[in-house]
């Protein structure tokens, strides 16, 4: 794995615009979007009425009536029909975008493109890096290697960031996933899904599963179970190959089994070693 590198992301992108924007989106998503300024970015979650998980999203304020949004590639068109379902009058206008995003990491990165891009510093809480989404056609201005997809969903489960479709489904709410305190508001006022959100808050946080890191004796996969001796104790939701690392994976374990653990991922008793995110 290079020192530095580029990798373009597998992103949908859409746009709000209109003289309601702001105040529509600080209605639908979990952060204090009004606190942003321009350029300015957060992740947030896009949450049911009753508070489980639509799309982990990260919105943008190009000003204050031009918003890009973005998530995981082929959520992109449930993201704008959940906007479009509440939208009701509101003077705002949603739409898919070309837009594309990039992953630049490592320390010394040359500069982005002055114009036509916004840059997210840092991309991920702890990260060496930046996120950059460009806003049009803008060619590279750097030498910086690439790296694999594959590679790069190491580094992502390393970072113990979840992905839709995978650690995040209709039936996920967001206190199990650990990314609370990078997602939510408490101060900003409502929003659709809150009352479960500030209810765990308010009882310690606490929630039958954890969304953890795993580091495993081999491959398996998606779906396979954990035990804990005979008893089932989670289930493994991403698997990839770390250069440093070897088998690393994401899956959510049961409330009573705190990093470091030793468990056993399925049939095969794959020896696992379940660990704190970031790993």
């Amino acid at each position: 794995m290079p020192e530095r590198y580029r990798v373009q992301l597998d992103r949908d992108v859409l746009t709000a615009k209109g003289p309601e924007a702001a105040t529509f989106l600080q209605g639908q998503l979990s952060q204090d979007v009004l606190g942003l300024a321009d350029g300015g970015h957060a992740w947030s979650w896009l949450l049911a009425p009753a508070g489980k998980v639509e799309a982990l999203v990260r919105v943008w304020r190009r000003d204050p009536a031009s918003w890009v949004i973005e998530t995981d590639a082929g959520w992109g068109e449930a993201v704008l029909t959940r906007l479009d379902r509440f939208k009701l009058r509101t003077k705002v206008d949603l739409a898919p975008s070309p837009a594309s995003v990039e992953a630049w990491r490592g320390v010394g990165l040359p500069p982005p493109p002055a114009v036509g891009v916004l840059v997210a510093d840092p991309p991920w809480p702890g990260v060496a890096g930046v996120d950059v989404l460009r806003l049009e056609s803008v060619g590279p201005e750097d030498d910086l290697p690439s790296i694999s997809a594959e590679e790069y969903e190491a580094e992502r489960i390393l970072s113990g960031i979840p992905r839709m479709g995978a650690e995040l489904t209709d039936k996920t709410i967001p206190a199990e996933t650990g990314l609370v305190p990078l997602t939510v508001n408490f101060t900003k006022g409502c929003y659709t899904g809150q009352e479960l959100v500030a209810r765990i808050d308010s009882r310690g946080g606490h929630v039958p599963r954890h969304l953890r890191g795993l580091r495993l004796g081999e491959d398996v996969a998606a779906g396979t179970e954990l035990f804990d001796g005979e008893t089932s104790v989670g289930t493994v939701t991403s698997v990839a190959r770390s250069e440093q690392h070897g088998w690393v994976g994401l899956g959510y374990v049961k409330r009573g089994i705190e990093p470091p653990r030793r468990v056993e991922a399925g049939a095969q008793r794959v020896s696992t070693e379940v660990v704190a995110l970031p790993s």
